[in-house]
């Protein structure tokens, strides 16, 4: 009787001693000072603080706060979140890889009025293009958006990439387009700062480059394209992926990277005014898909290719040492031969060590993230909108910033 009367007691002070610790917790968000709550609720994911902070007036207050807008700058990486674009071109979902989940984005009022197309991002921005050829910058997290001045391009363009001054507090960033016809091709750039497009600047061949897409020639390409179609120097993209291209920063130098009318990789030096073709990947009349992404700072090809009756889905890296392609990453034989005979499509986004890759056709579509550095690759489940699988032709990583500015 004793044993069980001390239990009870000892059950009974441990509840009580529970009872005090919530009634009087040993610390509260309350008691920090202004800065110090701004600096804490700074490295929380965007998706959670813009959840929490309907939880005071105080809080609230925070996301419009100067001071944690600075805050927000000091994280140095925030997990990607993709901006989903599917067949009608909308873009309302993302997928955010902090929580693993889908997510519905909230659209500015009369956004959805004027027809665009999401075609580039950098950080915490999207660029959109206009049907009447004009260009956008958004936040998609805090809905913010930017009406560029309408450049004037007299040649057909090729690519458009976008690009962040990092020492600039996430306040200052450039988009450049990429036009000609080969081997004449120019660049513009467009500055956040200036508020203008700047003068074009003309780019030249490297010397030494071996060009097979030097339309001048003379000599009509044909190959088959990613649907399996053939066709002659004509890549058949997305709308949304048409002037999708890549801006990586190597050894100090600004190099653009899209795939050329054949679908090789082309590289446009900005800092040095000139531009280069990589070596084909496959042969000319393989029936592969191809895309362009930076992951790691570098870089990459993602190719979808058949082989002996099977598929195979693997990420490349171009070496300037040994001037040839290295295989950097390959999703395992038997999740890639699915894809077997399906004729699909593949566009891609990288971020930090992910690449994410959506993979579509008639009858067939699937979204995968591979982990370049531990090679892992992982299918994504369906994004399920009112009882139906909603089918995606593409993506755009972005970092969720509060404080990106348009």
């Amino acid at each position: 009787m004793e044993k069980n009367t001390s239990v009870v007691h000892g059950r009974m002070k441990k509840r009580k001693a529970l009872e005090e610790a919530h009634s009087n917790p040993p610390f509260s968000f309350d008691e920090l000072s202004q800065d110090l709550l701004e600096i804490v609720l700074s490295w929380l994911p965007a998706s959670s603080f813009l959840r929490l902070r309907s939880v005071c007036k105080r809080w609230s207050s925070v996301s419009v706060s100067p001071t944690f807008q600075i805050a927000c700058s000091q994280i140095p990486f925030r997990d990607p979140w993709f901006l989903m674009v599917d067949h009608e071109l909308n873009q309302s979902v993302i997928f955010d890889t902090s929580e693993g989940n889908w997510k519905n984005l909230i659209c500015p009022a009369g956004f959805n009025q004027v027809k665009r197309i999401a075609i580039a991002s950098c950080d915490g921005l999207v660029c959109f293009r206009h049907t009447s050829g004009g260009f956008e910058v958004c936040n998609p997290v805090t809905g913010t958006c930017r009406k560029l001045p309408l450049p004037d391009l007299a040649q057909p363009l090729h690519a458009v990439s976008m690009s962040f001054d990092k020492g600039s507090s996430f306040s200052s960033y450039r988009v450049v387009l990429v036009s000609g016809e080969l081997p004449n091709l120019s660049f513009r750039m467009f500055s956040s700062d200036k508020n203008k497009w700047e003068e074009e600047v003309m780019l030249i061949r490297q010397a030494g480059d071996s060009s097979e897409t030097d339309i001048a020639g003379g000599e009509t390409v044909y190959f088959l394209s990613k649907s399996g179609e053939v066709v002659a120097t004509n890549m058949l993209r997305s709308p949304s992926k048409e002037f999708s291209s890549v801006l990586a920063i190597e050894n100090g130098e600004e190099i653009v990277y899209f795939l050329s009318q054949s679908g090789t990789v082309m590289a446009c030096n900005l800092s040095k005014r000139n531009f280069y073709e990589h070596p084909r990947l496959l042969p000319i009349y393989s029936e592969y898909s191809i895309d362009v992404v930076v992951c790691k700072g570098k870089m990459m090809v993602v190719v979808l290719s058949e082989f002996l009756e099977t598929a195979s889905l693997r990420v490349w890296r171009f070496s300037k040492g040994s001037k040839s392609w290295m295989q950097v990453a390959a999703m395992p034989p038997s999740m890639s031969h699915e894809f077997y005979g399906r004729k699909a499509d593949i566009n891609c986004a990288g971020c930090g060590d992910m690449i994410f890759v959506c993979l579509n056709s008639i009858n067939f579509s699937s979204c995968v993230i591979c982990n370049v550095v531990k090679n892992v690759w992982t299918e994504l489940p369906k994004c399920v909108v009112n009882g139906k699988a909603k089918e995606f032709v593409s993506a755009f990583s972005f970092e969720p910033r509060l404080e990106a500015i348009v």
